[in-house]
């Protein structure tokens, strides 16, 4: 993905392609693919009242995973290269957001007493090599961030988006937000 211009915003087909390519590519034991995990979390995004390029965000959250990004990123956890993805290619707001949905995932661990419960199997598992549970400082210094309340967001969006019957934002719904987000930038 290294390119000339990878500086440039992401275009609707290369967002189409990442989106797309991500179709059978296993989420690491849960019951849906990585392409399900993206809609449904933008979906639930969308649902949430989420605006344009948290919704994008949403989607590609976990785009570190996706094989040209891990290509261009390799030996990164998934959220490090995908917030490098997107801080060339999105947005410095999308790219915290992504880096931080698995450090929020420590920080509602050791701040909602009920959270823990909510995580499914493959969830609890890598916690455990994420870190745990956010320690007082840890905690201070992430909700201190003005965008913390976002990467709760989407921690809250990414852990419900792993049903299989669940719904999915159409690709058509994405891209209209991803263009206007473009369009915004261009102003």
């Amino acid at each position: 993905m290294t390119s000339p211009d990878s500086h440039h915003p992401l275009t609707g087909e290369e967002l189409t392609a990442l989106v797309d390519g991500l179709a059978g590519l296993p989420y690491d034991g849960e019951a849906v693919d990585q392409r399900t995990h993206a809609l449904q979390t933008a979906w639930l995004a969308t649902e949430a009242g989420a605006d344009d390029e948290l919704v994008v965000a949403a989607a590609l959250h976990d785009i570190g995973r996706a094989r040209a990004v891990r290509a261009e990123h390799p030996g990164l956890p998934h959220e490090l290269a995908g917030a490098a993805f997107a801080r060339r290619r999105l947005s410095e707001r999308a790219a915290w957001v992504i880096a931080q949905h698995v450090p929020a995932k420590r920080y509602l661990v050791a701040t909602d007493a009920a959270y823990h419960a909510l995580l499914s199997p493959v969830s609890v598992a890598s916690l455990k090599v994420q870190g745990g549970p956010m320690d007082e400082r840890e905690v201070a210094e992430f909700a201190a961030h003005p965008l913390a309340a976002e990467a709760v967001a989407l921690r809250r969006w990414d852990d419900a988006a792993k049903d299989p019957d669940g719904p999915l934002l159409p690709l058509p719904a994405l891209l209209g937000a991803h263009a206007r987000c473009v369009a915004a930038r261009e102003v």
